[in-house]
């Protein structure tokens, strides 16, 4: 079997404010997560968890958890921002929260977790990305706020949200952006 590196070699994220928040169908939904997690994991003990946001609950968590503490961190907010951050989710069509979920071991490091989670979030994004979607890993603001840590099941001191993966529907193709020169940062020993 051979892969095709293309792909990879011109996959391109689309920022989630460029995207249409048109449904996704389930099939690729549940493609995606499959994708998501085969993922590098020592010991097996899929130190993650992936939470899926659709429909309502996009604009309830928006409502609920985003806006208010936004609020509260930044009380002279302007209108422009305020409106900004009651629809941070729903310019998606699915949002895939990934959730770093270490375990106590006494061989495997918690690092090793904290990265098998980060591949998640590739794998993630890498698969809806093949399936012709927009899609973006963010972590913003709120991916280190306790609140929205807490909302999605996750243990305070412990636990983190590696990123938010928003998927949808281009609006237009991405631009190419500056990417690093190989020469400056590969070499061979």
């Amino acid at each position: 079997m051979s892969v095709d590196s293309r792909f990879f070699a011109k996959r391109r994220s689309v920022l989630a404010k460029k995207m249409s928040s048109l449904e996704i169908p389930s099939n690729h939904i549940k493609e995606i997560l499959n994708a998501g997690i085969r993922v590098p994991d020592h010991g097996a003990l899929t130190p993650w968890k992936i939470k899926v946001i659709v429909g309502e609950k996009l604009k309830k968590i928006d409502e609920e958890i985003i806006l208010p503490e936004f609020k509260k961190e930044n009380p002279d907010a302007n209108e422009i921002s305020l409106d900004i951050e009651s629809k941070r989710l729903q310019r998606a069509s699915v949002v895939f929260a990934v959730l770093s979920t270490p375990v106590d071991h006494p061989k495997i490091p918690k690092w090793e977790m904290r990265l098998s989670s980060g591949a998640v979030c590739m794998n993630i994004l890498s698969c809806a990305q093949s399936l012709g979607y927009a899609a973006q890993w963010l972590t913003e603001w709120y991916a280190y706020n306790y609140k929205m840590l807490e909302y999605l099941g996750g243990k305070k001191n412990l636990d983190r949200i590696s990123g938010f993966i928003y998927v949808g529907h281009k609006k237009e193709e991405p631009k190419e952006r500056k990417r690093p020169e190989p020469a400056d940062i590969i070499s061979y020993i």
